[in-house]
Parts: structure tokens; C-alpha cells; sequence
């Protein structure tokens, strides 16, 4: 009985989904930043820019709602990508409560609208007409046009200039009275803060089919052409009762190949996933591992701070595993020395061979990334590792190690305080690192050290007093 009454506590209204669909280049996107309040998607003249489903949840007007971006509508059959993308968008249609089907007033309405058309008004889903790029009288004979779809009044916006969204928002708002939402319990705790995880790698390493598998559902875009995932998607799941962010991200080439506008921005969007993650999983192809460009990903994730975990995936295709194996962990070890002790694990995403051991070792090193240590063990820690090696003269006078306390986590940032802070010598610095992390169990996560110099509390004094210190 008990139960039952929590049962009906923790349940609630789910959030209205609401896809905004139409053809490519109508500015689906563009509506999608404005309707979200933030530029989450990226937004370019060429067509065809958005091509998996992206979700945001948003307000409108005290109404909780799930925003979905949809790749543009092709009239396309087969396996090609644009047959794919289609597949997507008419899922995300089936899956709406609302639709808002958006067309170009500048251009009219074109045949590939009017199929695109017929095939939501067989769904049956409310559909709120909008025409886009109203911002001129060149957009009024489109405007009129719009009624030949059979879906109403069209709304007039111009989503790139921001007009006409006080209207847009009292049609939704009108629509979202005239349905009703399932009472649901959210398998996913909103309140609880989520461990945000980016996927990362060149492009093709298999990033999107990865997490596919790890929840359990074809939720992304795949396929065997390189370059298929553009912007930067993000997955909730709950993994052990823990709430957990999957951010999914266009392939990363060397820079000197990256021209297209569009490729920068896609780059720019993994770069951001990268800097607000907790934990980067760099993927790679078991085929060719350790290529320059995943040690140049490996090092901005070090820089950024962040904790980093290698995945090998496709490794179903190597033969001598157990050789293999050896081989990448030393390989890691030699060529990142940086993040000395980064887990390396193998598996296959397409098969989902061994893809449970990279949930458990990307906690481990979150543990560690968000680690604590005390300051008396940090000193008694420092007087060892100065009995043992203590740092080399400089010009005759010695430098004395004092103090060190850790000051932030995530990563683990240490300050040493000690005399002639200026004159301590990289390499020292880096066996203290190097101890930090191997007496405390850090390993495999970015340790920064900061060196201060020991201040002197009396020549502060008389600093402040606007006095000379005494002289002998």
C-alpha cells in the first residue's frame, strides 16, 4: 500500500513533444534556438545540416514541453542517408503530441511540402502551420499559399530576425490546451545532477552506434559514411540509479582538412561538448589506434581538464586480441605520459562485446576526477617525497618545499608552497605529479600544481605599514 502511494506521488504529466518538421533549408533550426531561448543547434544556408532528431526540453508559458529538431524531409527510399534521415524525421512525427510543419514563404510551397504535407495529415497529429522568412512583402503570395496544405492559418515568422513569436507562442499555447498528456513516472531524475560523458574520435570510429548500444535502442543516426553525426547530441539514461548524459559528437579531423564552414561549426560544437563534459571517452578504430590526431584529442581533453577514458571499438576485427591488447596499454602508456594510467578498454559497439566494462570504468575515473585529499596526509606525503628526493640547488642555495594543500577538485588541483617558488624545476614538479598520482591512486586523470612562494608575514607587515624592513 505503501508503495502504491509513492507510486502516485512520483507520477506526473509527461512534457508535450513537439517536432518541428518540413523540408531542408526552411529554418527548422533557427525556430528550434529561438523556441529553446539558447542556439543549441547549429544553423548554416545549406541544406540538409540537421540530421538526427535533437531534443531539448523547454517552458512555454508554464507548459513543459520536449522541443525536437528534425532533419530536413527527402523524398527518398532505399538505404541511402537520405532515406535514413527521412526514417528519423517520420518517427519523430509518429512520436510528437504536436507538430509544427514550417515551410518558406520567400519560396512558396514546393511539391516535396505537399507530400511531406499529405503524410502528417494521415498521422492525424495536430499541426500548426508555420510559413518562415515573412520578413518582406516578397513572402505574401507564399503566405497565401500555405492554405492550399489543408493544415489552417499559417503563422508568419521570420525566425532569423525574430518576428512573429509572440503569435507562434499563442498557437502552441492553444494546441497544448487541446491535447491530453499520459500521467507517467520519469524513468530519468531530473533534479539529480548528471554525469555528462562525451563521446569523441575522429570521424567514423563509431560513436553514434556506441551509445546506441549502451541504451539499448537505435536512438541515433549511423551508417557507414564518415561525417553522418553533425551537431552534438545529447542522450539521458540512468545507469545504477545514476543519472548520466551522453553527448554524441561530430568526428574530429586535423585541422589543416577542416575548410567548410560546416565542418568548423561541427568541430566548434565538439569542442563544447568537450569543455562542459565530466568524463571523454575517446574512441578509436582498433584498426588504427593511436593515430596523431586521437593523441592531439587525448591532449586537449588533459588541458580542458577533463577525465579521459580510451574505448577501442571494432574489436571484433582483430585476430590476436590478447597480444593486441598489451600492445595499446604500453602504446598508451608511452605516447601519454600526461595522463599516465588512463584506462584502456576493448570492446565492440556493433556487436556490444564487452561495452558493460566502459560504464563501470568511466565511474571510477569520475570518482577520482572529483577526489578529495586531506591536507595533513598531503604533508606528511611531501616530507617523504622530499626525504627521498629533495629538490636541487639552484645557483648554490637550495629550494625548501614547505606546504601543500589541495585546493578544487575536478580535476585535482594542489598548490605547493615553497621558497624560491620560480627557480623549482619543471622535471621536479612532474615527479611530484607523478607521485600524486601514484601514492593517491589518481591515476589516468589531469593533476594540476601550482607552485607559490612562501610568503613572509612580517615583511608583509611592514609593507602594508609603509615601513622598510630592517637591514643588518
Amino acid at each position: 500500500m505503501t508503495e502504491d502511494i509513492v507510486d502516485i506521488k512520483e507520477a506526473e504529466q509527461r512534457p508535450a513533444k513537439i517536432a518541428i518538421i518540413g523540408r531542408p533549408n526552411v529554418g527548422k533550426s533557427t525556430i528550434f534556438n529561438r523556441l529553446a531561448g539558447k542556439k543549441l543547434a547549429i544553423v548554416n544556408d545549406t541544406p540538409g545540416v540537421t540530421r538526427d532528431v535533437r531534443e531539448t526540453r523547454s517552458k512555454l508559458r508554464g507548459h513543459d514541453m520536449i522541443l525536437m529538431d528534425t532533419a530536413g524531409f527527402e523524398n527518398a527510399t532505399g538505404e541511402k542517408l537520405e532515406a535514413r534521415m527521412r526514417a528519423r524525421t517520420e518517427a519523430a512525427v509518429r512520436d510528437a503530441d504536436i507538430c509544427l510543419f514550417v515551410y518558406d514563404a520567400r519560396e512558396g510551397v514546393l511539391p516535396l511540402d505537399r507530400i511531406f504535407a499529405e503524410y502528417v495529415r494521415k498521422t492525424g497529429k495536430p499541426t500548426i502551420l508555420v510559413a518562415n522568412k515573412c520578413e518582406s512583402s516578397a513572402s505574401d503570395v507564399g503566405v497565401t499559399e500555405g492554405y492550399s496544405l489543408g493544415m489552417g492559418d499559417p503563422v508568419e515568422v521570420a525566425a532569423e530576425h525574430n518576428i512573429g513569436f509572440v503569435d507562434l507562442d499563442d498557437a502552441v499555447e492553444l494546441a497544448l490546451r487541446g491535447i491530453s498528456l499520459d500521467v507517467v513516472v520519469d524513468e530519468i531524475d531530473r533534479e539529480e545532477a548528471p554525469v555528462r560523458i562525451a563521446i569523441v574520435g575522429r570521424p567514423n570510429a563509431g560513436k553514434s552506434t556506441l551509445i546506441n548500444t549502451l541504451i539499448g535502442q537505435d536512438r541515433l543516426l549511423t551508417g557507414p559514411e564518415a561525417g553522418v553525426t553533425r551537431d552534438s547530441i545529447t542522450i539521458d539514461y540512468m545507469w545504477q540509479g545514476r543519472r548520466v548524459q551522453f553527448h554524441d559528437t561530430a568526428g574530429m579531423r586535423k585541422k589543416a582538412k577542416v575548410n567548410e564552414t560546416l565542418e568548423k561549426l561541427s568541430v566548434q560544437d565538439s569542442l563544447r561538448a568537450i569543455k562542459f563534459a565530466q568524463v571523454v571517452v575517446l574512441l578509436m578504430d582498433a584498426t588504427s589506434p593511436f593515430d596523431k590526431q586521437d593523441l592531439q584529442i587525448a591532449d586537449l581533453c588533459e588541458r580542458e581538464g577533463r577525465a579521459l577514458v580510451i574505448g577501442v571499438t571494432k574489436w571484433d576485427l582483430v585476430k590476436n586480441k590478447s597480444e593486441m591488447s598489451k600492445a595499446l596499454r604500453e602504446t598508451a602508456e608511452r605516447l601519454l605520459p600526461q595522463i599516465r594510467g588512463c584506462p584502456v578498454i576493448m570492446f565492440s559497439g556493433l556487436t556490444g562485446k564487452s561495452v558493460d566494462r566502459l560504464l563501470p570504468a568511466i565511474e571510477r575515473v569520475q570518482v577520482d576526477w572529483s577526489a578529495k585529499v586531506k591536507t595533513s596526509e598531503l604533508n606528511d606525503w611531501l616530507m617523504e617525497k622530499v626525504r627521498r628526493h629533495a629538490p636541487p640547488a639552484v645557483n648554490g642555495r637550495r629550494i625548501k618545499p614547505k606546504y601543500i594543500s589541495q585546493t578544487k577538485t575536478r580535476p585535482p588541483t594542489f598548490v605547493l608552497k615553497c621558497s624560491r617558488a620560480t627557480k623549482l624545476p619543471e622535471s621536479y614538479k612532474r615527479y611530484l605529479i607523478n607521485g600524486l598520482r601514484e601514492d593517491f591512486d589518481l591515476m589516468g586523470i589531469p593533476i594540476r600544481l601550482f607552485v607559490r612562494a612562501d610568503e613572509n608575514p612580517y615583511d608583509h607587515t611592514v609593507r602594508k605599514q609603509g615601513r622598510e624592513p630592517l637591514r643588518k
